[in-house]
This record gives structure tokens, sequence and C-alpha cells, in this order.
């Protein structure tokens, strides 16, 4: 009886923790009024989206519907961002076709419980991160990896989507045999959907840029007109809907959307088995890290304009629990989309409240618009996508970091060359790695700087950058780097090899200010060194040491065997083994001081 009391109690705490009973207290009607008008123009943008991205998954569009209710609501219960939008994107549903085209084929029953299974394992997985505090873990993919990787990814969605632009049928996992399955199907393009096609990826085009500046002349104000031009997609579905019901297009081969279910779907419980989640264990882990980090970086940058802050640890419950409830909503997996959350952001929203309303929009739309979408124009969907992941397409992250570091641009192009020529899988994987081998090999070759005294100062610089005092008795070497297993042996190996060059060597001091930690490998090194130089009568001195890698130094008897000694200062080392450097600052700056 008292377990299950702690329990309740225990369930009690953290459910007055969640985001909402934060907002919450301070909801009232101006900021409900604000949350609407957002929900309003989210939802407008986010119909044609979802139908879209749906389709670039492979599934039917009102799955991309389904994908946009429960998750919503899930979201505003359990995430910290009060402006992230929730909902299908374009990297996501192309790694979701990527992982679920090895398991199905497009169109079946089959592909379509693999993608909500993949929704219920990432979710899943989510929220074990999340109960284990694993938010830290969106610091493993570094900017240039995940924009080489999107880049990369867009250039393989437009691509993808060039077959409903010509009407005809090209398939393909990766740039090469995306391109090489369109170019051997072009006697088979459609000139009905070409022109549709054309006319709207060019429309869409011109309304990014031509649509503001032409509704501010007619007098709008700029927040409005800014919010309009987003919700371009809108009027593109509209008038090539209209325009294929009006000229019969069906009937001159132009590939619609077809009929829609009507009505909002039932909860449905994913079907899995061992077999099946093993399948997708390795797809559903990439998207949940890809979604999460792409997902979070969005969030803070838009919570930063308010100075608030979002909780990563939160918004890995906030994620897993929308994929969960898009699995048994219907849906596939879901993220927070970079384009909508800015339109959610700038339309006003102030609590995670706007993206249930939201909800509520996309349902009634489920529920009532789902019969005029029978003559959309799925070239009118493809030129929506083409034109969005555009915009996510950066090849000048390549010029940033090759001039800056060539150890970046190895991870960017890498990351995007694997993503283009063998998939989004692959490549996102090639990424990470290479970024954990360059990391490893920079912090494996620690920089680590002979220093000398500045004169007429305490302070210590690197005698190759700086005219400084040294004394052939004395080697200052600070290291700048923590040291640990894979650089242990070099910094080791690089000390010896200073001290076979300077005979007249006495002490060797290291100086510490950059060293975070010392793990048992290199305290076996320093160990080492220690023993080694005192054999040579050389002693071996630190300073500079932190607290806390100083504290774990006195659990051991490695300070009891220092044949030197610890200083809390490098001057105060420096004056200590070779004073008559301390005494030839002192008496220049003296000498200085009488001059002025």
């Amino acid at each position: 009886m008292i377990q299950r009391d702690q329990i309740v109690s225990q369930f009690t705490k953290r459910l007055k923790k969640l985001p909402i009973f934060d907002w919450g207290k301070t909801y009232n009607g101006e900021t409900l009024t604000s949350d609407l008008v957002a929900a309003i123009i989210v939802t407008i943008m986010l119909i044609p989206q979802s139908l879209a991205y749906a389709l670039l998954a492979g599934l039917p569009p009102q799955m991309g519907l389904y994908a946009s209710i429960l998750p919503l609501v899930a979201y505003a219960l359990f995430g910290s961002s009060r402006a992230l939008a929730v909902g299908p994107v374009a990297v996501i549903s192309l790694m979701t076709a990527a992982a679920v085209g090895k398991l199905a084929l497009q169109g079946t029953e089959e592909y379509i419980f693999a993608a909500m299974a993949l929704a219920l394992i990432s979710g899943l997985m989510l929220l074990v991160m999340g109960l284990l505090r694993l938010g830290f873990m969106a610091n493993f993919l570094s900017h240039p990896v995940i924009s080489g990787f999107i880049t990369a990814s867009g250039i393989i969605i437009a691509t993808s989507q060039l077959k409903h632009i010509l009407g005809i049928d090209a398939h393909g996992h990766n740039l090469a045999e995306l391109l090489t399955s369109i170019v051997s199907h072009l006697n088979q393009i459609n000139p009905f959907t070409l022109v549709i096609g054309i006319a709207a990826t060019a429309f869409l085009f011109w309304v990014r840029k031509g649509l503001k500046p032409l509704l501010l002349s007619f007098g709008l104000k700029e927040r409005m007109a800014d919010i309009l031009a987003k919700t371009g997609p809108v009027f593109a579905v509209a008038i090539t809907t209209l325009v294929a019901f009006l000229f019969g297009l069906e009937g001159q081969g132009v590939a619609l959307v077809g009929a829609v279910p009507q009505g909002l779907p039932g909860i449905q419980v994913p079907k899995l088995d061992l077999e099946l989640v093993i399948s997708l264990a390795g797809s559903a882990a990439l998207i949940s890290i890809i979604g999460f980090v792409e997902s979070v970086s969005v969030a803070q940058t838009l919570a930063a304009k308010r100075r608030q802050r979002i909780d990563p640890n939160q918004e890995l419950f906030g994620l897993g629990a929308s994929n969960v409830a898009s699995a048994f909503g219907g849906g596939y997996p879901v993220t927070g989309g970079f384009a909508r959350s800015v339109v959610n952001f700038d339309a006003g929203a102030r609590t995670p409240a706007a993206g249930a309303f939201t909800a509520v929009g996309i349902a009634l739309a489920t529920i009532l618009l789902t019969p005029l979408l029978f003559f959309l124009p799925k070239a009118t969907l493809a030129a929506t996508i083409i034109v969005a992941v555009m915009t996510l397409v950066d090849f000048s992250i390549l010029k940033r970091t090759w001039n800056y570091s060539k150890a970046d641009f190895a991870a960017v192009a890498s990351t995007m060359v694997v993503t283009l020529m063998w998939g989004v899988e692959l490549g996102v994987s090639t990424g990470v790695l290479v970024s954990i081998a360059v990391h490893l090999y920079k912090t494996s070759r620690p920089h680590a700087a002979i220093v000398g005294l500045v004169e007429g100062t305490e302070h210590f610089r690197n005698i190759d950058r700086h005219d400084v005092q040294t004394t052939p008795t004395v080697l200052s070497l600070r290291v700048d780097e923590s040291l640990y297993f894979a650089n242990a042996r070099f910094l080791e190996d690089r000390i010896y090899d200073l001290v076979a060059d300077q005979p007249a060597l006495k002490h060797v001091i290291l100086m510490c200010p950059a060293v975070n930690e010392i793990d048992t490998s290199a305290l076996e090194s320093l160990e080492a060194i220690n023993e080694r130089l005192g054999d040579q009568d050389v002693k071996l001195h630190f300073s500079e040491i932190k607290g806390p890698v100083m504290d774990k130094l006195a659990k051991t008897d490695f300070l009891a065997h220092l044949t030197g000694q610890v200083f809390l200062s490098q001057y105060q080392a420096i004056c200590t083994v070779a004073p008559q450097t301390c005494n030839q600052t002192k008496l220049a700056t003296a000498v200085n001081g009488n001059k002025m």
C-alpha cells in the first residue's frame, strides 16, 4: 500500500512538471486570441504540406493529414517549446520512404503498417532517451554534418519529385538511380502534367520572392503580407484543382490525388513483431536523432528571440509522445518543421496550445474538405515539395568549411557524397562516423606549446608567437587539451623528445589550464613520465590544475610519488624553480617604471 502511494506521489510530481502547467498558469484571453490566429494560418499552410510530404513518403495523402492531428495535441501537452510546430517534414518523409521501402512495396497495406510501426518505434526510442535524460546527444551531430545531410537530402527529394512534374514513372533511392530512371522514361512525358507542374513550380517560386512586395504595394502591413506570402501553396492547390476539374485533365493522363477517405481515422494499434522491430530499429534510431536535432535547433532559435528557454530532455518526451500519437492516429514519423514553426512564431503563437488548435483545424479539414482534393494534381504537390526543399540546399557550407576547417569540410563532403550516391541512412551514418573520427584524431594529437614569461608581466605565452623569457634548466609546456587514452602516449612521447634535446634540463612544468579531465590511461602515462624523468634527475611539476581534476588526483598515490610540486600558478612555479627569471622580470619592470 505504501509502495503504491509512493508511486502515485512520484507520478503526480512528474505530472506537475509538464510544461503545460507552467504556461497554463498565465493563459488568458489575449493569449488565446494570438494562438487561434496563428493556428488558422498554420492550418492553411499545413494542409498542402501534409498531403505533399505523405506523397514523398510513398503513403496515401490522408496519412499526411492524420500525422498532423494527434501529434500536435501530444506535443502541446509534453513539449517545452512555445512556437515549435510538429508534423510531417521533408527529410523525415524521405527517410521513412527509404526505411519502409526495404520491407514492402508502396501502395500496399504492409507498407502503410510498416510506416505506422516506424513512428511507434521512433516514438518509444525518444521516450526512453527522455527518461535517461539523453538530450545532450543532440551535440553529437555537428552543424556541418547536418547541413551536408540536409543539402544532399534536398537534392534527392527534389529529383525524386521530377517524375510527378513530368508525368512519368521513375524510381530510385539515390541520385544516380533516380536520374537513370528519369532519363530512361523521358519518352513517356505527359504534356498536360508538364504544363501544370512547371506552372505550379514557377508560381510557388514567384510567391516566395514576389508576392510579399506585391501585397505591400497594395497597402498591407508587412507582417500580414509576410504571412500571406507563406500560404502560397494553398493558392496553387486551389487553382490547379479547379483547372483539372474544369478541363477534365484526368482523362488526359494527369495523375490526380483521387479519392481521399472522408472523416477521422479510428485509433489504430500498429502491428509489431520481433522481425519487424529488428528491421526498422536502425532506421528508427536515425530518424529519432535527426528529427530531435532538427527540432531542438529550430526550437532554440525561436525561443531565443523571446528570451525563453527549452529543455532538450523534455523535447525528447514531447517528440516521443508525438510520434507514438502519430502511430496510433494512422500517421507516420513526425518532427518539428522549420518553415511552419517560423510561420507559427511570426503569426503570434504564444503557447503550444496553438498546435492543439491547429490539430482541430486539420481535423475539420479532414472531415469537410477531403472530397475537394479528388482533382488535385500530384504535380502540384510535387511542386510544393520541390520549392520547399530547395530552400534547404546550401552549397555555401562547402566553401565556408574549406576556408575555416578542412576537417569539417571532409565531414560535410563525405556526408553529401554518400547521401547522394548511396542513400540517406548511410549518408548520415557516414557523417556521424567521420565527425567522431576527426574529433578523435584532433584530440589524439593535443596542442602542447612551450611557453615563456612575457617580460614585465606574470603571463606566459607560446615561444613561437611571442618574445618571452626562458631558462635552459626549465621546460614549461602548456597542454591545451584534456588527457585521455587517445592522446596520453602522444604527450608522453613529446615530453621525452623535448627532454632529450635539452641536456641542461632540471625541471619540467606541465601547465594545465585547459585540462578538464585526466583518465586512467593518461594517469598511467603521467606516472611513467614522472618515473622516467626522475631517473634522469629531472623533476616533474604541475601548475594551474583545475579543482575537479585535482580532486581526482588526490584520490590516488600519484601526488605522493611526484618528484616535483603542484603550483597554483605558472608564475609561482617559475619563481620557485628558477628565481632568476622572476628577478630579471621584476628588474625590467622597475627600470621601465623609472623611465616613465
